[in-house]
């Protein structure tokens, strides 16, 4: 039996540097389970957006996006990028100050950090829902 072709997303994961990877990997299942534990945010589309792995809530419309990305240029460091036309950023900023920012788009991590699971996941549940109290102010 012929292996499964790799989708255009995985094919991304995998031109990553491993240990960056396996970090990144770790990001991506958080987002899923966070998701899966909000009832208003449904399910997750996950596709490229500028060349990176992008989290969606297409279906529920609920949150903004949130990409996973490395760049060549600082190969030790790996993020999680948010929409910069948002607060997102300065809240977490307020909510977790030891966490490490770059401008007002991403989470920045050290390739030898474990990004930390708690402060993450609140971040990403703030991303995912972002557009909730916006919808209900509305009505």
């Amino acid at each position: 039996m012929d292996p499964q072709p790799c989708s255009d997303v995985e094919r991304v994961f995998l031109s990553y540097p491993e240990g960056i990877r396996h970090r990144l990997y770790h990001l991506r299942a958080l987002i899923f389970e966070t998701a899966s534990s909000i009832e208003t945010v449904g399910p997750i589309t996950e596709t490229l957006k500028w060349g990176e792995p992008a989290y969606l809530t297409e279906h529920s419309r609920s949150g903004s996006t949130i990409r996973l990305g490395w760049k060549a240029a600082t190969p030790s460091r790996y993020r999680i990028y948010f929409n910069c036309q948002t607060t997102l950023v300065d809240t977490f900023r307020t909510l977790f100050p030891d966490l490490e920012f770059e401008g007002n788009r991403a989470l920045t991590f050290d390739e030898d950090q474990h990004a930390p699971d708690e402060p993450v996941r609140r971040c990403l549940e703030l991303a995912l829902t972002y557009h909730v109290g916006t919808k209900q102010a509305r009505r």
